[in-house]
């Protein structure tokens, strides 16, 4: 009876055990991937610091013309069965096609709206992508980039199905989770139509960002770590550390350019510079001064001039 009681007990224990591991681990895979947890969805929303103040009623006026574009709605599907959602502005049948990828919590309008005209000044076809689980695509969690890259994959199938050009040329190009998002993708197998990939504020590894984030807010990050990663696999049914945008740009061939504001707050600077390092074909760029998404607003001649040479010489030739 005694052995049967401490049997009893210790199964109980070790469910109670197994309940509090579940619980954390549910717990902390909503607060790193639940998109509900940021910041509001707005195109008219910029972060509140002394870095953007100063440049919200110029980032007002970009939206706002951004926005007026004649933009078509478009559609795909996620290889897991997700609806995805996106803008497309046609400018002409031979042009190259830029396919935008914008950051967390971000939206595609808002996040381009300094890099994009840049892009459409060059007569280039757009088509601004909302990630899954952000604006109107499907989603009930984000991944930081491990499973968007295979919907990089999608959004390319689909450009070139539906472009009326023999020889269609695209350019990927993302900010924030975006670039880290199109890095992912960079080792993949592209279809021979992607020329080039561009990047701006990247970070270079999910557990690396989630990890800085977590410092930031003062969280315990390092007990918390195994919690999440354990809580991407059960309920997101992905490995965080699946892979690195290290990892696959030192299997890229495609040029790379690399853009980063030496003020990052957010992205540390040094971590486009980790992921410079792990590649071949990367140009990287620095802006003084320039917070985390905003080297656009800092520089915006030096950023154009940059934009453009780099698609010149590896899109438009």
């Amino acid at each position: 009876m005694k052995k049967r009681t401490i049997a009893i007990g210790a199964a109980a224990g070790i469910g109670a055990a197994a309940a509090a591991v579940f619980g954390g681990a549910y717990t902390a895979f909503r607060m790193a991937f639940d998109p509900s947890s940021g910041e509001e969805k707005d195109d008219y929303h910029f972060p509140k610091s002394e870095q953007y103040d100063k440049y919200y009623e110029e980032n007002i006026r970009r939206v706002k013309i951004f926005s007026e574009l004649p933009w078509k709605h478009v559609e795909t599907v996620s290889e897991d069965g997700l609806k995805l959602i996106g803008r497309y502005l046609h400018q002409s049948d031979s042009a190259p096609t830029a396919i935008c990828f914008h950051g967390w919590h971000g939206t595609a309008i808002r996040d381009f709206c300094g890099g994009g005209p840049l892009i459409l000044e060059q007569g280039y076809n757009m088509l601004l992508v909302d990630q899954r689980s952000h604006g109107d695509s499907e989603g009930k969690f984000l991944s930081f980039g491990i499973l968007e890259r295979r919907d990089v994959i999608r959004w390319i199938e689909y450009a070139i199905e539906n472009s009326k050009c023999s020889d269609p040329k695209i350019v990927l190009y993302g900010v924030s989770m975006g670039a880290a998002t199109v890095l992912m993708a960079s080792g993949m197998a592209l279809p021979p139509q992607v020329k080039a990939i561009a990047a701006d504020c990247p970070y270079s590894s999910v557990e690396g960002i989630i990890k800085k984030v977590g410092r930031d807010r003062h969280l315990p990050i390092k007990p918390l770590w195994p919690f999440v990663r354990l809580g991407a696999k059960i309920f997101g049914r992905f490995d965080p550390c699946e892979t690195t945008c290290m990892e696959q740009v030192s299997k890229c061939r495609l040029p790379i350019l690399l853009i980063h504001g030496d003020a990052d707050r957010f992205v540390p600077c040094e971590m486009s510079e980790e992921i410079k390092n792990a590649g071949l074909n990367i140009r990287r760029e620095v802006f003084p001064g320039a917070g985390h998404g905003i080297s656009y607003l800092v520089d915006t001649p030096r950023y154009r001039q940059i934009l453009k040479e780099f698609t010149q010489q590896y899109v438009n030739s």
